[in-house]
């Protein structure tokens, strides 16, 4: 057929992994029968209503992402995890292909297409692709979609470090983006997060460090992500007290394999060489024992020439004064003000401060959903 083998066609085919919908193989010419004969001889696969493959065998990962959009028909985009798989947020596919649509449409209502899941929304704005491109939503509005999807705020406090980390955007574009939601949960929180990334919080373990530990309890500020020449080579610190000459690294896996802890021992030595000292601290020092980790940096601060004092962070809190001795692991008091903005009162054991928010585990930056 001549159709078949015109540069429109081919190309498109090309693009979007030779599948196609109904319209679209009308729009090239294409007979309603002879489409029709296609499907019943097994020359192209039915994937659902209106999508086709126009060849035999197994589907690629993209040929299902196409066959997804097509079902769901106009307007429809590929967003949430499936959106942070294309922009390169998560490293892996997930289990399930996520789409929205225009508020106003339903498409599975009647026929549902398995793996699939629709989301609607009244303020979808697809980011623009150049013709036969996957459709999907922006890398801002992907990120604050997942956000509002997270089980706690430290997982999405990861969608947004992933994001800047990666740069795949800028706290200024999700800050834009957000201002243009007219609802999204946890607004106050979100702002405030993203001032912090712009800042050089990379992570949801580092977040933790700098409002409950640094700021809570009256701390200087540290330089975050300082740049540092080693050797031949550039390192970033993730907080550096420069003119105490004081390093605190955080370590967000459990147990660092050899080739890392090597990796931290050389850069600890090649710090010791500059005259900074380095403290490793992981996510219990930053979330139930947070107050013994204050009294621990502010204790080697002052050490180092720092005149400022340590504060409470609440009734009962056993850092202001001087760092504990060796003994029980301290814990903040039963009433210890949270230093999260609009946050309730932390409980004595509380394991994070966010909102509604279970207890951070090691691995928790590693939010792939």
């Amino acid at each position: 057929m001549e159709d078949e083998r015109s540069l429109s066609w081919r190309s498109q085919l090309q693009a979007q992994s030779r599948v196609v919908s109904r319209q679209q193989a009308r729009d090239a010419g294409w007979p309603e029968g002879t489409i029709d004969g296609r499907l019943r001889s097994g020359t192209w696969q039915w994937l659902g209503r209106g999508a086709y493959a126009t060849f035999t065998g197994d589907l690629s990962r993209e040929a299902r992402l196409w066959a997804a959009v097509l079902w769901a028909g106009p307007g429809a985009v590929l967003s949430h995890e499936t959106a942070a798989e294309i922009h390169g947020l998560t490293d892996k596919p997930g289990a399930q292909i996520h789409v929205t649509v225009p508020a106003k449409r339903r498409p599975g209502q009647r026929q549902k297409i398995r793996g699939v899941v629709i989301h609607r929304s009244r303020c979808l704005v697809p980011e623009w692709q150049p013709p036969w491109r996957l459709p999907r939503t922006s890398v801002e509005d992907t990120v604050l979609d997942l956000v509002a999807k997270a089980r706690t705020f430290d997982d999405a406090y990861g969608w947004i470090s992933k994001a800047v980390g990666r740069r795949l955007t800028s706290p200024q574009r999700l800050n834009d983006a957000l201002a243009r939601r007219p609802r999204i949960r946890w607004r106050t929180w979100i702002a405030a997060a993203l001032t912090d990334a712009a800042e050089g919080v990379h992570s949801p373990l580092e977040r933790n460090y700098v409002n409950g530990v640094e700021r809570a309890h009256g701390l200087p500020t540290a330089r975050r992500q300082a740049k540092r020449r080693h050797g031949s080579g550039t390192r970033y610190l993730d907080n550096l007290y420069e003119q105490q000459g004081l390093c605190v690294e955080l370590d967000g896996q459990a147990a660092h394999p050899a080739e890392g802890r090597w990796r931290d021992t050389r850069r600890d030595n090649a710090n010791r060489v500059q005259g900074t000292e380095t403290l490793r601290y992981g996510w219990p020092d930053v979330t139930e024992n947070r107050c013994r980790t204050a009294a621990e940096i502010g204790a080697v601060l002052r050490r180092r020439g720092w005149t400022g004092t340590l504060r409470p962070c609440g009734p009962g809190c056993p850092a202001a004064g001087q760092a504990p001795a060796p003994g029980p692991t301290a814990t903040p008091g039963p009433n210890a003000a949270s230093p999260w903005p609009n946050a309730a009162t932390a409980g004595p054991n509380a394991a994070s401060p966010w909102p509604n928010a279970a207890t951070a585990g090691p691995n928790a930056a590693n939010a792939d959903g």
